[in-house]
């Protein structure tokens, strides 16, 4: 089974129609991407027989690979013998510019928009053609949302994502389009018609607003998009609040405002 998560982090398994034997010639680097993609927040620690299973490879290359990883300290060993994410995958990623030194710049800004709000703050930023949650900053009384910080959310069913889908190149969007978004809600399921209005409409108005339910709640977000010195999206910022609580309008102005914010320290920095 390769391995897959959705935007909860729950673990899904996709047969293969190879069984576990790897792809022929699949270079090693795909293997060790493919293990590595196998914990997840239900899964920080596996065995080598579930690991195996989940990067659906031979267990033997999958006990091979993991030393590798192990030895370069992408994968630990706990005291029992199991695998787990391994700190030096952290350190790396702290160097990355688009993921901790975004959040490092934006960081105080989110804080203040949180203060302000109440409620969860986020900031998001596109990989290809989905979001990825950079950070959240939540109150303590604030309804759980889907999305954790690492994970991947929809550009079209989130505030944040419709932001970075509106201000992405035409060419990202009609790959968006051309692609297949699965989903248990067909009021999700965007179409030509409706989603270029709409992205139109965003980059008019440099914000957006989106309602869906989670987890029994209709929760709102409004997001603004983040710019670089050279007016390139590099991120969204946004506000998520429970529906029944406050109005859209009353979140805009201070999430546009924290945006430009973030967007005047980006260009500084840059």
């Amino acid at each position: 089974m390769n391995c897959s998560y959705d935007d909860n982090g729950t673990h899904e398994e996709r047969p293969s129609a190879r069984g576990h034997r790897p792809a022929h010639g699949e270079p090693l680097l795909d293997r060790a991407f493919r293990i590595l993609g196998c914990f997840g927040p239900d899964k920080p620690v596996l065995s080598l027989t579930a690991l195996a299973a989940r990067a659906d490879l031979p267990k033997a290359t999958a006990l091979r690979i993991a030393r590798q990883l192990t030895d370069q300290g992408a994968l630990e060993r706990t005291d029992a013998g199991h695998y787990t994410i391994g700190l030096r995958l952290l350190e790396i990623a702290t160097v990355a510019p688009r993921g901790y030194g975004l959040r490092a710049i934006a960081l105080p800004h989110l804080q203040d928009l949180w203060h302000a709000t109440g409620q969860h703050v986020q900031l998001v930023v596109r990989e290809g053609l989905e979001g990825v949650l950079v950070e959240r900053l939540s109150a303590h009384d604030a309804p759980r949302v889907m999305y954790r910080v690492g994970g991947r959310l929809p550009l079209h069913a989130t505030a944040p994502g419709l932001v970075l889908l509106a201000h992405a190149t035409a060419q990202v969007q009609e790959d968006f389009l051309a692609a297949d978004h699965p989903t248990d809600d067909e009021n999700l399921n965007p179409t030509a018609d409706t989603l270029r209005p709409k992205l139109a409409a965003i980059r008019r108005d440099r914000y957006a607003v989106f309602s869906r339910p989670q987890w029994d709640t209709l929760m709102t977000g409004v997001a603004a998009p983040v710019f670089d010195r050279d007016h390139a999206t590099v991120a969204a910022v946004s506000v998520i609040t429970p529906a029944e609580r406050a109005e859209p309008a009353e979140h805009i102005p201070a999430v546009v405002t924290v945006a430009r914010a973030i967007s005047r320290a980006v260009a500084g920095r840059a």
